[in-house]
């Protein structure tokens, strides 16, 4: 198994995390880069490298240094809309510490990487102080995603069950709440 370095992204790692996370959204989701969705992707140095209470992780191979998995997360809570108001209500931004971008090259899955990721993002939001929940959502098509995040957190909303998400929502995303002690 390779000994992946897992490290705060430097302006180094930009380019090759962009990479990652375009490819993800093409091959894994099939929506291509949406604009109001992934402007992060495009700039993640003023999303992520930036703001104090944010952060961007890389997962960097250590056989040619290339970045293999990417995991951010930022103080914006989910919003309203596409998102349900109740959602947006329990987990308001500023306090919330949301999960983005956990991405990891098919080649290098099931080697632990996206669980050493979340912990290192779990351990920042603890160490900031001022988060009082991790929130994420996940679209359950993509393979392995909601395994995955079931076995970390519970989930708060499935709108495959409840399409309309109390009001708002309908994507059929999952939301998750994963605790920062865990």
């Amino acid at each position: 198994m390779r000994d992946y370095s897992i490290r705060v992204a430097s302006p180094d790692d930009l380019q090759g995390a962009r990479a990652v996370m375009l490819d993800t959204v093409y091959r894994d989701f099939g929506t291509g880069y949406v604009p109001r969705w992934h402007a992060d992707i495009i700039d993640p140095a003023t999303a992520y490298l930036a703001p104090a209470r944010h952060t961007l992780l890389v997962a960097v191979d250590p056989v040619d240094q290339a970045v293999v998995a990417t995991a951010a997360l930022d103080s914006r809570g989910p919003a309203h809309p596409p998102n349900p108001r109740h959602l947006a209500d329990r987990y308001p931004s500023g306090e919330t510490a949301q999960l983005r971008r956990v991405y990891v090259r098919p080649e290098h899955r099931r080697r632990s990487l996206a669980r050493r990721l979340v912990d290192e993002l779990l351990a920042f939001a603890a160490a900031d102080g001022g988060y009082r929940a991790v929130y994420l959502h996940t679209d359950p098509a993509v393979p392995g995603a909601e395994p995955f995040w079931r076995s970390l957190g519970k989930v708060v909303l499935d709108e495959r069950e409840d399409p309309g998400g109390g009001n708002g929502g309908g994507n059929g995303v999952l939301h998750f709440e994963i605790p920062m002690g865990r």
